[in-house]
C-alpha cells in the first residue's frame, strides 16, 4: 500500500487525523473499527486474501465490467436548473413520450450537447420527443379531454445515481413515460452550488429539486413518484412542501428501503455499544474525511478489497446475488467522491417527515423493504405503512438495502401492481400490455406482507399510528 509523506499508510493517516480533528481518542477510533469488524468484514477480507490472489481478483472484476450491461440503458438527456441554479441531470425514457399528433410542448430542460459541460454522455438511447399536457385532477377528480399516460419519476438513494434503477428501467420502458434524475452532487448532476457557497445540505433542498424536475419535464398529467432510500426522503420533503401537488396530480407513490425519521436509532447491525459510539463520532469523522479527499480516495483505491466487503454487507442481504450486480453496486458507490459522502451524511439525523406522510393518505402507495436492510431497517417501513392506511406493505425476506438490485423481478412486479392501481385511481390512459403482464406474474420467493395496511377508519381493531420507529 502506498504510504504518506511521513511513511505511514493512508488508512492509518486518516484514522490518526480523524481522532485528532474530532477530539476522539485513539481508543475511540479503534472502537469504531472493532464495531464494524464485529460485523464480519475483516474475516471476509482475510479469507479472500488467503484463497484468491490480487491479480485474479482484478481480472475477475475487469471481466465483469466488460460483460455486464448494468447501468448501460440511456434515455433522452436534459439538464434542469434547481432553485439555487445547480444543474440537475435528467433522462426521459420509455416509449410513452411519443406524441403521434406532434402537438405537445417540449420539456423546459436543456438537452444534448450542453450536457458535455458537466461530463455527461451524449444520448444514444430512446428518442423521447415531447412532454404531454392537458390532464389535471381538480378537487380530487381527474378531468381531461383525453386520458394521459402516467409519468413515473424515479429518485435514487444516497451515494448512488439514476443507474441504480437499471432493472426497473428495463422492465417498464414499453409504453410508459419514465423520468430518471441524478440528485445534486451525485452522478452526472453538478456539485451543489449552495453547498459550495457554504450552506449545509438538506433533504428539504432535495424536495425542491424534485419539484423543479417535475415542473420542467412533466408539468401536467398524473404522476407516480418512486423513491429509494434518500430518494424516498426526497419524495417526503416534496410532500411536506407541496401537499397540493399530491392532492391534484400524484396518482401513486412507492417508498423503497427508506424511512420517515429516527435515523439516529438505527444500529447499522452493530452491537448496541458499538452503534452508540459510531453514531457519536461518525459525523465528525466523516466531516474530516471530506476534507482529506486525495488521501481518502487513494485509500479507497488501494483498499478496494476491504471496501467490497463493506459494500456487500450493507447493500445485500443474501449471498446468492449475481456477481455482476454486486460489482455494479460497488462501481456506483465508488463513483461517489468522499466529499459528497460527507456533504450528505449529516442530513439523515435531521430528517423527520412523519407528519408529511399525511399528504400521501388515500393515494395508492407501495412501501417495500428488505428484512435484512441494515441502513433503513424494515421496521421503519412498517411504521410508514401504519401511517398510510391502504398502502401495500411488502417485506422481502432476506433482502438488503439495495433490494431493487438484489430482487429486481419482485420489485418490478410490485411497481407494476402499483402502476395498475394508480392508473385506475387517476383515470389515466390504459397501461401497456407489457406492464399489465408484469403485474400478473406470480409473487415469487421471499415476498412477505400480502395484504394492504388496514384503515383505522374501516377496521375498528386497528389502533392509531405510532409516532416513531
Amino acid at each position: 500500500m502506498t504510504g504518506t509523506p511521513d511513511g505511514s499508510s493512508p488508512v492509518a493517516a486518516v484514522a490518526k487525523a480523524a481522532g485528532a480533528a474530532s477530539g476522539v481518542s485513539r481508543a475511540g477510533v479503534i472502537g469504531i473499527s472493532v464495531g464494524v469488524l464485529a460485523a464480519g468484514a475483516a474475516a471476509g477480507v482475510a479469507i479472500e486474501r488467503l484463497t484468491v490472489g490480487r491479480a485474479m481478483r482484478r481480472r475477475a472484476r475487469a471481466e465483469l465490467e466488460a460483460t455486464a450491461p448494468y447501468g448501460s440503458l440511456r434515455g433522452r438527456p436534459l439538464t434542469v436548473a434547481a432553485p439555487d441554479g445547480t444543474e440537475l441531470y435528467v433522462e426521459l425514457d420509455g416509449t410513452g413520450w411519443a406524441a403521434p399528433d406532434g402537438d405537445r410542448p417540449e420539456p423546459k430542460g436543456r438537452a444534448g450537447a450542453e450536457r458535455e459541460e458537466l461530463g455527461g454522455p451524449r444520448n444514444e438511447g430512446v428518442g423521447a420527443t415531447s412532454v404531454g399536457a392537458g390532464s389535471e385532477r381538480l378537487g380530487g377528480e381527474w378531468a381531461s379531454h383525453r386520458p394521459e399516460p402516467l409519468t413515473v419519476v424515479f429518485s435514487h438513494g444516497y451515494c448512488l445515481n439514476q443507474d441504480s434503477w437499471h432493472f426497473q428501467r428495463a422492465a417498464l420502458r414499453e409504453g410508459l413515460r419514465l423520468v430518471f434524475w441524478d440528485q445534486r452532487s451525485h452522478g452526472r448532476s453538478e456539485r451543489s452550488r449552495s453547498y459550495l457557497a457554504g450552506e449545509p445540505a438538506g433533504i428539504d433542498q432535495l424536495g425542491g429539486d424534485l419539484k423543479a424536475v417535475i415542473d420542467a419535464v412533466a408539468p401536467t398529467g398524473p404522476l407516480v413518484l418512486v423513491g429509494h432510500s434518500m430518494g424516498g426522503m426526497t419524495v417526503m420533503a416534496l410532500a411536506d412542501q407541496h401537499p397540493e401537488l399530491f392532492r391534484e396530480r400524484v396518482a401513486g407513490v412507492a417508498m423503497v428501503g427508506t424511512l420517515a425519521g429516527d435515523w439516529n436509532e438505527v444500529s447499522l447491525g452493530l452491537p448496541k455499544a458499538g452503534a452508540k459510539l459510531f453514531k457519536k463520532v461518525a459525523p465528525g469523522v466523516v466531516k474530516l474525511l471530506g476534507r482529506q479527499v486525495e488521501l481518502v480516495e487513494a485509500s479507497r483505491r488501494f483498499g478496494s478489497d476491504v471496501a467490497a466487503v463493506f459494500y456487500r454487507r450493507f447493500s445485500f442481504g443474501g449471498r446468492d446475488v449475481d456477481p455482476g450486480v454486486v460489482r455494479f453496486a460497488e462501481q456506483l458507490l465508488d463513483a461517489t467522491p468522499i466529499d459528497v459522502v460527507a456533504e450528505f451524511y449529516p442530513v439523515f439525523g435531521a430528517h423527520e417527515k412523519y407528519e408529511a406522510l399525511a399528504a400521501l393518505r388515500g393515494l395508492p402507495a407501495l412501501v417495500l423493504a428488505g428484512t435484512k436492510d441494515l441502513l433503513t431497517p424494515s421496521a421503519h417501513s412498517e411504521v410508514m405503512a401504519e401511517r398510510l392506511p391502504g398502502a401495500e406493505l411488502v417485506l422481502v425476506e432476506g433482502a438488503g438495502h439495495l433490494v431493487l438490485l438484489e430482487r429486481p423481478e419482485l420489485v418490478d412486479r410490485e411497481l407494476a401492481l402499483l402502476l395498475r392501481r394508480a392508473a385506475e385511481f387517476a383515470g389515466a390512459a390504459p397501461l401497456p400490455p407489457a406492464v399489465l403482464e408484469l403485474a400478473e406474474e406470480p409473487p415469487g420467493d421471499g415476498r412477505l406482507g400480502d395484504a394492504t395496511a388496514p384503515d383505522p377508519a374501516v377496521d375498528p381493531t386497528v389502533g392509531p399510528a405510532v409516532d416513531s420507529a
